[in-house]
């Protein structure tokens, strides 16, 4: 769907709007983009505790044990994820929370793939602490934001079919999106199950349930169905 459609389309469930929020999760690696960006989220909203996280793994256990936050303000890239991989990951956990991709990469596509798979609105780590709260605010109100100059395809068809292609990609348990990883990364089998230390038999089936959920042929298209929606970026 197109920038304008997504933007009219009213949210299923109700959620807490910009002045509702009290508790956001931030997940990034950089110790120091992340206290500087908590501590701004606490002085512009009046927030007196935001978690954070240093990885994707992190950010789930997280939320298992302390419950979804109001918001997620997520890094394009962790040390075990790249690209969509976090937002698709994440919306299996939290369908109703709004999740905030931020990064220095500006890349169209990529703002794309983010958005298709589930992103609230796509920011930059350059943006001024103004533009950034003036951003949050807005995405925590119902709006989707991308970045100033980013021209979102314009046919429907093919948006809406990386969505759909994202929500396939979320049925996946994590043990199968780390062996979809590894496929992506040119491994056989024999790599994947000394890597992850189980059977080579069990690295098949697990093959098997990805292939028909994200309903794929062969790994070679697999590995096509997960770089057309950036799923872990360099794939």
């Amino acid at each position: 769907m197109t920038a304008a459609a997504m933007q009219a389309k009213p949210p299923q469930t109700p959620r807490p709007n910009a002045d509702q929020v009290r508790e956001i999760l931030i997940v990034d690696d950089h110790p120091l983009m992340c206290d500087a960006l908590a501590l701004t989220l606490k002085i512009s909203f009046g927030l007196k505790n935001v978690r954070t996280a240093r990885s994707l793994g992190a950010a789930i256990e997280q939320i298992k044990a302390q419950g979804a936050p109001d918001a997620v303000i997520l890094d394009l890239n962790l040390p075990d994820a790249r690209g969509a991989e976090g937002i698709v990951t994440l919306r299996r956990q939290l369908p109703d929370v709004p999740i905030t991709m931020i990064s220095a990469d500006l890349e169209g596509a990529m703002i794309s793939a983010a958005m298709a798979a589930g992103a609230q609105g796509y920011i930059s780590k350059s943006l001024s602490r103004e533009a950034l709260v003036d951003s949050l605010r807005r995405m925590w109100d119902g709006e989707f934001v991308t970045p100033e100059g980013y021209e979102p395809d314009q046919a429907d068809a093919k948006d809406e079919a990386r969505a759909e292609l994202a929500r396939r990609f979320a049925t996946l348990t994590p043990q199968q999106m780390r062996i979809l990883r590894l496929i992506c990364q040119g491994k056989a089998n024999k790599e994947i199950s000394y890597e992850l230390s189980i059977a080579e038999a069990t690295v098949k089936t697990h093959i098997t349930a990805i292939m028909s959920k994200i309903n794929a042929r062969r790994r070679t298209q697999a590995v096509l169905l997960a770089n057309s929606i950036r799923l872990f970026e360099a794939c």
